[in-house]
């Protein structure tokens, strides 16, 4: 029965897509991280709780067909605060999390890096001749 269990997993892994703006950190990379840990044996790994199993299939089956998406659908296409979707997206981009992370740095901090850096290495030719 396991074996059943696993893959099924790996189906839902294979269909599950991936954000490529989001590096690592999406839901799809999570998930599949998250199988190949609790799948360690492949079809040979004894599960302790395969009632909790098929539960947690059964609720990421149904957020991956968009189950609750067709069934309440949206008025609009912003949320609360008026950004749409494409606006979340781009702000929850790997590259806009990094530029985010550079601007939170302090001034001091900033400043710090800037000053602080090693002095190039001297070499005899580009080393200043002393004149008396």
């Amino acid at each position: 029965m396991s074996a059943t269990r696993y893959r099924r997993f790996l189906k839902l892994c294979e269909e599950w897509p991936l954000d490529e703006t989001k590096k690592g950190r999406d839901l799809g990379t999570f998930l599949r991280h998250k199988v190949a840990h609790a799948f360690r044996e492949g079809e040979n790994t004894q599960l302790s709780d395969p009632e909790k199993c098929d539960q947690m299939y059964e609720s990421l089956s149904r957020i991956n067909n968009n189950v609750n998406r067709e069934r309440f659908p949206r008025t609009k296409d912003t949320s609360f605060t008026g950004v749409t979707v494409e606006e979340c997206r781009m702000l929850l981009a790997t590259g806009s999390m990094q530029q985010m992370d550079e601007q939170k740095k302090g001034l001091w901090k900033t400043l710090m890096e800037r000053f602080s850096s090693k002095p190039e290495d001297v070499t005899p030719e580009k080393a200043p001749e002393n004149k008396r």
